[in-house]
């Protein structure tokens, strides 16, 4: 239903100001992404190189991170704790609709 009242014009600005929402806020981790939201920057970069068929998923997260994947993961990412990631796996189970 959504579809009929979001734009494309609104969503691609609502999806730019994510993405800048996400590349700022380096301090919340992916795997926190993950267990509250069940998805997280690689998802959301996966989803483009999907959508845009000819952009490979690293290009796509570099897009995402606004930096190549590796270096983002050198500086912002630690270690996930077993908390974090049985938080994720339940949160990630309730996706199966969605993909």
């Amino acid at each position: 239903m959504t579809d009929n009242i979001l734009t494309d014009a609104v969503a691609a600005t609502a999806f730019r100001r994510l993405v800048v929402h996400l590349q700022h806020r380096t301090d919340v981790q992916n795997i926190d992404l993950m267990g509250s939201a069940g998805f997280c920057r690689n998802c959301l970069a996966d989803w483009i190189a999907q959508a845009d068929g000819n952009l490979t998923k690293d290009e796509a997260r570099e897009i995402i991170h606004g930096m190549p994947f590796a270096d983002w993961k050198a500086q912002h990412q630690g270690e996930a704790t077993p908390q974090q990631i049985a938080k994720m796996q339940e949160s990630v189970a309730k996706n199966a609709d969605t993909h």
